[in-house]
């Protein structure tokens, strides 16, 4: 062999080296970037987050907002499930109640609950004793159902109350997930106008989704407004 060729056979091989290395280093990077990130919950035993804005969004409802441990953490909660959140009522004794957050694991950094307070609630007098710093305790994810995309080509939702966030939760993942063409038709009743959680979500959603989702508000008062009669 002379040196011209010996030489022309390092270059391939570097070259062929240089290649391989690259080939693995672009697929380790697609393999961690499609990798959906941990969640936070555990199933098992309680987590504390630390409560980081509360907002007034009446007389008797909160929104409250959790920091992650890291500006791009995800809950990892599953659609269709919920958490365990662990309280002290107004006697100082342990309460544990279920909540399912209005936030997504598209909402990274945090979570948010939409609590309604009760006055008699045992979980209620924890979320209103509750101010911004405090750490909530959570567990989960909690719950047998599981939505998955295109499963149905229709769904059919009724809701009352606070019972809105399980179903607002479920409606915002199949209308924001491009791949699912899922509609959805939800009945929310309340007993005043004045009570309807979440109807600015709501009714953005209508807006920017027309034809796949949509909301029939039912009342059990009605406040009718009389017109002043002009004078002759």
């Amino acid at each position: 062999m002379d040196l011209e060729f010996l030489q022309s056979m390092d270059v391939q091989i570097l070259v062929g080296l240089g290649v391989a290395v690259l080939a693995i280093l672009v697929a380790a990077a697609y393999l961690f970037s499609s990798r959906k990130p941990k969640g936070c919950l555990d199933p098992e035993n309680f987590r504390e987050f630390k409560l980081v804005k509360r907002q007034q969004l009446s007389h008797n409802v909160a929104k409250f907002t959790f920091e992650l441990p890291t500006p791009t953490s995800v809950l990892g909660l599953p659609i269709g499930q919920h958490i365990s959140c662990r309280g002290k009522d107004s006697q100082g004794e342990e309460v544990i109640k279920p909540y399912t957050p209005t936030t997504l694991d598209s909402d990274v950094g945090h979570f948010e609950l939409v609590i309604k307070m009760y006055p008699q609630g045992r979980m209620s007098h924890h979320f209103r004793e509750l101010r911004v710093g405090d750490y909530l305790a959570v567990k989960g994810p909690k719950g047998r159902f599981r939505y998955q995309p295109g499963q149905v080509r229709a769904f059919g939702m009724i809701a009352g109350g606070s019972g809105i966030t399980p179903m607002f939760q479920v409606a915002r993942a199949i209308l924001q997930n491009p791949k699912d063409m899922t509609n959805v038709h939800l009945i929310y009743a309340n007993v005043t106008y004045e009570d309807i959680l979440l109807k600015e979500e709501l009714d953005s959603l209508v807006a920017n989704y027309p034809g796949r989702f949509k909301v029939y508000y039912v009342l059990n008062q009605v406040r009718i407004l009389k017109k002043k009669k002009g004078r002759a």
